[in-house]
């Protein structure tokens, strides 16, 4: 397994640093990368969020199971970050950032490394996942900033953000197409397709562009709050959970890879558009990639042996 997430997370690393390499030497203009942020939130990420909804294939797999045990964890570990904020020593717009590194997860890596793994079954277990943790951390995320980030919001206009919410509305799309048995029609397919393809490295482009390392010595604290959750936290409480739900086997392991996995570039997008410390978030997006090189094999070899799952899973560590 350490060698399949290497490799995950090389392209990862690579593209954040092209981003910055393009950025800070002037090949690319500044203008550009605002205008590449708006593209990625409001075209790109939905058509990879409602593409990847629609179109999985669900069938002969403990959805429910698997979808109750993220979702819990999730919603657990959302609830301690904003009880513990006050101790964190960050303002509203820093936390919203920490939240989002703990919370968030790098969808690409997750689907390459299921498909890695465990093959096709790997890729549907992975759909499940997104099924069930986007829609669930996008809500999450938009709550957290409507209440910490630095553009508050009214009642109304909080019901008005989440509902009009792009991710929030393609995740909605995708799983309304998914439950009626509908696809993304024929002729646009491809379309669609392509423009979901195009906001992973587009968006971790912009995330290499942000990255200012004036500020590095400030976020010693929050990249270690948001890794200890993300890589340690989240995953012990999703072994919990799915051990008392039921959830055994490759389900049970794919199930930790992603809530194992480091946060996703689109933080830094919804810290951009939505009010919340965007330089802090490249950073931890940038740090946490780094870190789940060692952390995600660590981490799952400790929980697999730990939990006594079968050899041969244990033997794919």
């Amino acid at each position: 397994m350490t060698a399949a997430i290497l490799l995950a997370l090389a392209p990862v690393a690579l593209l954040v640093a092209l981003g910055y390499g393009l950025k800070h030497t002037g090949f690319i203009a500044d203008a550009f990368w605002p205008q590449a942020e708006r593209l990625c939130y409001y075209v790109l990420l939905p058509a990879l969020f409602t593409h990847g909804l629609a179109s999985a294939h669900l069938q002969a797999l403990p959805v429910l199971p698997l979808a109750g045990t993220l979702i819990v964890a999730t919603v657990v570990v959302a609830v301690a970050l904003v009880l513990t904020r006050p101790w964190m020593g960050v303002d509203g717009a820093a936390f919203t950032s920490v939240f989002q590194g703990g919370v968030r997860f790098n969808n690409y890596v997750g689907v390459s490394l299921a498909a890695g793994l465990f093959g096709a079954k790997g890729i549907a277990l992975a759909a499940v996942c997104n099924a069930a943790i986007v829609p669930t951390v996008n809500l999450l995320c938009v709550l957290v900033f409507a209440r910490f980030g630095s553009v508050r919001l009214s009642g109304k206009a909080l019901v008005r953000q989440i509902v009009t919410n792009p991710l929030v509305v393609a995740c909605v799309l995708g799983i309304g197409m998914q439950i009626a048995g509908l696809q993304v029609p024929g002729l646009i397919e491809p379309a669609v397709r392509s423009l979901g393809a195009a906001s992973m490295p587009l968006g971790l482009l912009c995330v290499g562009a942000a990255l200012n390392f004036s500020g590095v010595r400030s976020w010693v604290q929050p990249v270690a709050v948001s890794s200890l959750v993300k890589f340690l936290a989240m995953p012990a409480l999703t072994l919990v959970v799915g051990h008392a739900i039921g959830l055994t086997d490759v389900a049970l392991m794919v199930a930790l890879l992603f809530q194992a996995l480091p946060t996703a570039s689109s933080s830094y997008i919804m810290a951009r558009q939505l009010g919340g410390d965007a330089p802090l978030m490249a950073g931890i997006t940038a740090a946490q990639t780094v870190l789940a090189a060692a952390a995600m094999p660590a981490v799952m070899t400790l929980l697999v042996v730990t939990r006594g799952l079968p050899q041969g899973l244990i033997s794919a560590l």
